[in-house]
């Protein structure tokens, strides 16, 4: 007979068969599996990282953004941490030679797991879609487009925008391109592709739904940074993304929001 196991994430209790989809290591409440590959995950820098400061191995952790609803009917709470550390930083160092071509300052970081209490989820992540600390904080609130606008309007970082009574985010053809729900926003991902500082960065769809919060449905690449790139996003299944930017050092403020997506396995 096979055994049922609870566990309890928030408020939310899990039942698990030992032989079902998750399952718990008898040491510790692990679940050995991990997300279903192009789970989108939004989440919030819970603390800045500077590469002046970052040492390989430094903790990094940020929150998620929004409910993510899984495919089996199971939830990752809003406000469930994700836990990654530093896997190198480099900061600005002025070359004086003369006509010197200046090395950028880069930032690695990579994801491990998602943490709520005493359970934990590994994770493989890339990154879709980064925004600075300001641009995610626009995107939280309505803003008045003129003086009619009295509701105002919602701006999704990548540039979709809807306002906020309404239950459909609509083209401007009116095809359906996502949902604001009571918990949050949601939508299929749209294929796209960015282009920072000489890095492509390509962007898969999906013809599932996916958490998305503050994030376009096509949103890719880095947004509200200047000057940043993504030479890596770890797509590649490293998992590990870096960010690089010239002429000064690399921070990565609290604040700044990610659209993270979990790598299907090869």
């Amino acid at each position: 007979m096979q055994k049922m196991f609870v566990l309890t994430v928030g408020t939310l209790s899990i039942g698990i068969l030992n032989l079902g989809v998750w399952a718990i290591a008898a040491t510790a409440p692990v679940l050995s599996q991990a997300l279903p590959g192009s789970t989108a995950i939004p989440v919030r820098f819970e603390q800045s990282v500077d590469a002046k400061k970052a040492k390989p191995g430094d903790a990094v952790t940020a929150k998620t953004m929004q409910v993510i609803i899984l495919p089996g009917g199971e939830a990752i709470a809003k406000g469930t941490v994700i836990v990654g550390h530093v896997v190198a930083a480099q900061s600005f160092q002025f070359d004086s030679t003369p006509y010197a071509h200046q090395q950028p300052s880069t930032l690695s970081i990579h994801f491990d797991k998602l943490q709520k209490g005493d359970a934990a989820i590994p994770v493989n992540l890339g990154v879709r879609a980064l925004a600075g600390s300001i641009d995610s904080r626009l995107a939280i609130y309505p803003h008045s487009t003129d003086d009619t606008d009295h509701v105002g309007t919602m701006t999704l970082i990548g540039g979709t925008a809807f306002s906020p009574l309404d239950k459909r985010i609509q083209t401007n053809d009116g095809d359906a391109i996502g949902y604001n729900r009571k918990d949050g926003v949601f939508a299929r991902l749209i294929p796209a592709e960015s282009s920072e500082s000489g890095t492509t960065i390509h962007c898969d769809g999906t013809s599932t739904e996916q958490s998305v919060a503050i994030f376009s449905p096509d949103a890719c690449g880095v947004y509200g940074f200047g000057g940043v790139s993504m030479p890596a996003n770890g797509q590649d299944g490293s998992g590990t993304f870096t960010l690089a930017v010239r002429g000064r050092t690399m921070k990565l403020y609290a604040g700044s929001t990610a659209l993270l997506q979990v790598n299907p396995e090869k």
